[in-house]
């Protein structure tokens, strides 16, 4: 990327924070525009500061990083908030993708994978370390149970799983490895997915397939 991503790091403890500040500088393309201890100071900080992303703990006192993702989607819609937790939580990812997350990643990946995350929910996408992904999406229905729906507009099993693996960032090909099938066929679902469910990013299918149950 050409421009700095603009990024404020919240997190209640100070080492962990100038860690994390340390880790993401040293990979480039990376500038850390404030520090915040809890989602309160965090709110007022996006305000003034107008960060891209929020890399935001969880766990916090005062006022903790669900609500505080809940107060920025309504304050500072345009600002992407990224969750880094130590919790590998699928209560937790739930709750917040559907308070206004972009993505989930644990405070164990790399910097390299710190940074695609955040260039990712940048630029508009979702992103999931991949421990925070198994998690999340482990309770998918088998799509070789049944290829149908049981009534019109809705997903079928085979759909289910291609819709995770949207979820998941995965491209066609990918996609096609992991279910044994054809890209033309992984282009097909992609497109009766959107058709039917009216849906066209990656952050509105995974609130989608959360809010309506597709994951157990």
């Amino acid at each position: 990327m050409t421009d700095s991503i603009r990024v404020l790091l919240v997190d209640d403890h100070p080492l962990v924070i100038d860690g994390i500040q340390a880790r993401l500088e040293n990979e480039g393309g990376i500038e850390v525009v404030g520090q915040a201890g809890n989602g309160l100071e965090a709110i007022e900080l996006v305000q003034s500061l107008k960060p891209d992303v929020v890399l935001m703990d969880v766990s916090m006192p005062i006022m903790n990083g669900l609500e505080a993702t809940r107060e920025l989607r309504t304050r500072s819609p345009e600002t992407r908030v990224l969750i880094l937790s130590m919790h590998d939580n699928r209560e937790y990812m739930v709750q917040l993708i559907q308070s206004g997350a972009r993505g989930y990643i644990l405070k164990d990946v790399s910097a390299a994978e710190m940074v695609k995350a955040i260039e990712t929910v940048c630029q508009g996408g979702t992103y999931f370390s991949a421990s925070a992904s198994q998690t999340l999406f482990s309770h998918f229905t088998d799509p070789e149970a049944a290829n149908s729906a049981e009534e019109p507009g809705e997903l079928t099993p085979r759909e289910r799983m291609v819709l995770r693996q949207l979820a998941e960032g995965h491209n066609n090909k990918e996609i096609a490895r992991a279910l044994s099938i054809s890209v033309r066929t992984v282009e097909t679902h992609r497109q009766n997915i959107k058709s039917k469910l009216n849906i066209h990013t990656a952050a509105g299918l995974v609130r989608y397939a959360l809010e309506h149950n597709l994951v157990q």
